[in-house]
C-alpha cells in the first residue's frame, strides 16, 4: 500500500498540484486551498498534516499572472515607531512602488504566537514576506516554506539559516572601523554597549570591536563590555553604570544611534562633556544623528538600500533562476562628526 508521500512522488518531475496534496492528505482540494490561503475553517490537525506534505513535496505556487495574487508585499517588524525601522520602511515602500507593489506593515512580537499571523498574510494573497529583526522559529519558517511564500530577513535573530534569504550590513567591519577610529585618537579605555545578544549583527559589531583592540595591542576589559537593546531607555542604565566606574572609559562605542543618545544623556547627568571628556560613536547614521549636540560620529549602514535589496530577493524567488535563500551584505561607512576627539590630557595613549 502506498504511503501519502509516495502517492505524490509517483508524479515524477511534474509540478506537484493541490490535487496531489489533497489525495495524499486524505482531504479535498478545497481544504488544501484553504490552508494555502490562510482560511480559518480548517482544524489545526488537518492544517499541520497538509503543511507537512506541502513542505515535504516541495509544493510551489504558480507565478502570479492575470487574476493572480494582489500586488502586496508583507513587511513584519518586531516593533514600529523607532527611527531605524522607519528608514527600512521607507526603503521597502520605494522599492516596492517601482514594481507596482504595495507594502502591508505588521508587528510580529517575540514569544509563542502560533501561525495566525501567517494565515492573515496568506488570506490577503501576499506575494512574499520581509522580516525585520523579528524572530522566526523553525516552525514559522517551515510553515512559510510549506505555503510557497518567498521570504527575506533583514538582520536575522538567532542562528543563521542557509535556506532563508538574508540582508545584512558589514557589521564586523563597522565595529572594527568605529573602534579603530577611537584608538587612532589616543583612547585606550574604550567601552562598548552592543545590541541584543540574540542578534547576529550585535555579535558581529562586538567581534569587530574586540579585533580592533587586539590589533591595537589592548586587552579586552570585561567591565567595559555591555549588552542592551537598540533603544535609548535600555542603554541609559548601562551607560550610567559604566561612567560611574572608578576607571571610567574615555570613549564608548554604542551599537546604535539610539543607544548613543542614551549615552549622551548619561554623560550629561554625570557632568561629562562630549567629546572633551567622553567620545561617543554610534551605528546606523539615522537622519537625527547629524542634529545631535554635538553631531554624532557614527557608522552608516544604508538602511533604505537594505530594504530595497530584501524586496528584490523576495521577487527573485518567484522565478526559476532564484529558488534558494542567499545572503546579501551591504557595506558600512564610518562618518566622523564632532562627538569624537582625543581623550583628556593624562589619559592619552601613545601611538
Amino acid at each position: 500500500m502506498s504511503t501519502p508521500a509516495q502517492l505524490v512522488r509517483t508524479r515524477g518531475t511534474k509540478r506537484v498540484t493541490t490535487t496531489d496534496i489533497a489525495r495524499a492528505a486524505g482531504v479535498s482540494a478545497a481544504t488544501v486551498s484553504k490552508v494555502l490561503n490562510g482560511r480559518s475553517e480548517v482544524s489545526m490537525r488537518t492544517r499541520m498534516r497538509v503543511e507537512s506534505l506541502l513542505l515535504q513535496q516541495k509544493y510551489e505556487r504558480r507565478p502570479p499572472g492575470r487574476g493572480g495574487p494582489p500586488p502586496i508585499l508583507d513587511l513584519l517588524l518586531r516593533e514600529v515607531g523607532n527611527p531605524w525601522g522607519m528608514e527600512v520602511i521607507r526603503g521597502a515602500l520605494e522599492a516596492a512602488a517601482e514594481v507596482g507593489l504595495n507594502v502591508v506593515l505588521s508587528v510580529l512580537p517575540d514569544g509563542a504566537r502560533g501561525c495566525r499571523w501567517l494565515d492573515q498574510i496568506c488570506a490577503r494573497g501576499s506575494r512574499g514576506i520581509i522580516v525585520l529583526l523579528a524572530r522566526l522559529t523553525d516552525t514559522d519558517k517551515a510553515a512559510v516554506r510549506a505555503r510557497g511564500l518567498p521570504l527575506a530577513v533583514i538582520e536575522p535573530r538567532g542562528e543563521p539559516d542557509p535556506n532563508v534569504a538574508t540582508v545584512v550590513a558589514t557589521n564586523w567591519a563597522g565595529g572594527y572601523a568605529a573602534t579603530r577610529h577611537l584608538l587612532e585618537l589616543g583612547h585606550e579605555r574604550i567601552g562598548i554597549i552592543s545590541g541584543p545578544q540574540d542578534l547576529l549583527c550585535s555579535h558581529a559589531r562586538m567581534s569587530g570591536y574586540c579585533e580592533a583592540l587586539k590589533a591595537g595591542d589592548l586587552p579586552l576589559d570585561g567591565g567595559l563590555v555591555r549588552w542592551g537593546d537598540f533603544d535609548v531607555d535600555a542603554v541609559f542604565e548601562q551607560a550610567i553604570a559604566m561612567l560611574s566606574m572608578a576607571d571610567r572609559p574615555t570613549a564608548i562605542f554604542a551599537g546604535s544611534d539610539l543607544q548613543a543618545m542614551g549615552v549622551f544623556e548619561a554623560a550629561r547627568l554625570q557632568q561629562l562633556s562630549v567629546p572633551a571628556q567622553l567620545s561617543v560613536v554610534g551605528f546606523d547614521d539615522l537622519p537625527q544623528s547629524r542634529w545631535m549636540s554635538p553631531p554624532l560620529t557614527t557608522v552608516r549602514q544604508p538602511l533604505a538600500e537594505m530594504a530595497a535589496r530584501a524586496v528584490r530577493l523576495v521577487l527573485e524567488q518567484g522565478h526559476e533562476e532564484q529558488k534558494e535563500g542567499r545572503s546579501v551584505e551591504v557595506a558600512t561607512t564610518l562618518v566622523v562628526r564632532d562627538s569624537t576627539g582625543p581623550p583628556p590630557l593624562g589619559r592619552r595613549r601613545s601611538l
